[in-house]
């Protein structure tokens, strides 16, 4: 204890026992909270909402009048951080992070759907305060316009999403509107919904910077600037590997690395966008008039840059 209050160390112990009660759910993952907020390039809406609701799960909130928070829907592009996101939320208010898998739920034959998202969704309220993190959940009730079992699982996950008092804070990803149940987007579901787009320049510099310094590199050694500028399609994940195959080529050689390799595997990489424009496209148009941006508005930045 440190004045009075569970230290760190204390916190993550409790984070791992808390764990242990998962192997008793087929559809519940637990995963060990990775790196911070500040480890995710850009999305700086994103990360300001989510620090505002930090302090908002305790006793002081309740007494300033502060509903428990509920969740967030993420929708966007993938490999832009949406994942990435709920992992480390998960770090930053040190909450037990559970991810619950739509598939196994659905997919395995020894027991009911309806039973196993029950159970999982008990297993979550157990666990409590925790953040429940589930991945693409247009994929999981996509069907539930046409299976009446689909149907059943869903009706009741969204009364649960609407009724639940105890403190899990629901984190769901999606890529694909068209499969995205309307009833989902209902205010009173979620606190909000986000758009996560492909990054722009200032985050391109951002995620080149974070992954140049795990790899132990300095970042203000390189072009950043330039880079960016060339990767302008790319997704985080793809600026990711794009240093990764840099770091190969410079290895492979006995040298260190250069700015002509990671130019060189920008040139090599085919961006998602380049197979999913027009997709990518709906997506924005669809998100225009209904969701708030994850990222600040680049105009902005350079607004405070040049003053």
């Amino acid at each position: 204890l440190a004045e009075g209050q569970l230290d760190d160390a204390a916190v993550d112990r409790v984070v791992a026992a808390k764990g242990e009660a998962l192997r008793r759910s087929s559809a519940l993952s637990f995963y060990e909270p990775g790196s911070g907020l500040a480890d995710v390039g850009g999305l700086g809406e994103l990360k300001h909402w989510l620090h505002d609701r930090r302090r908002a799960f305790g006793d002081e909130a309740r007494q300033f009048g502060l509903p428990v928070p509920r969740g967030l829907l993420l929708l966007g592009v993938q490999g832009c951080g949406k994942s990435l996101s709920a992992k480390a939320v998960a770090r930053e208010w040190r909450f037990p992070l559970l991810r619950l898998d739509l598939a196994a739920a659905f997919g395995d034959p020894t027991q009911s759907p309806e039973l196993t998202v029950r159970t999982a969704t008990q297993v979550a309220e157990s666990l409590a305060p925790a953040i429940l993190w589930i991945d693409e959940i247009e994929k999981g009730f996509a069907a539930s316009d046409q299976d009446a079992t689909a149907r059943r699982v869903f009706g009741s996950f969204l009364t649960w999403l609407a009724e639940k008092h105890a403190p899990v804070f629901v984190v769901a990803t999606a890529n694909d509107v068209v499969n995205l149940p309307p009833e989902l987007l209902r205010r009173g579901r979620f606190d909000d919904l986000f758009f996560v787009d492909l990054p722009n320049d200032f985050e391109r510099v951002e995620i080149f910077s974070i992954h140049l310094k795990r790899a132990g590199r300095d970042p203000s050694h390189f072009m950043l600037d330039e880079l960016a500028a060339q990767s302008e399609r790319l997704s985080g994940a793809e600026i990711e590997q794009v240093v990764s195959a840099a770091l190969y080529t410079a290895f492979a050689e006995d040298r260190d690395l250069t700015d002509a390799d990671l130019s060189n595997a920008i040139t090599e990489t085919v961006p998602l966008y380049e197979t999913y424009e027009e997709r990518i496209k709906e997506l924005r148009d669809w998100a225009r008039h209904r969701a708030r941006r994850a990222t600040v508005d680049p105009r902005l930045v350079e607004l405070f840059q040049t003053t």
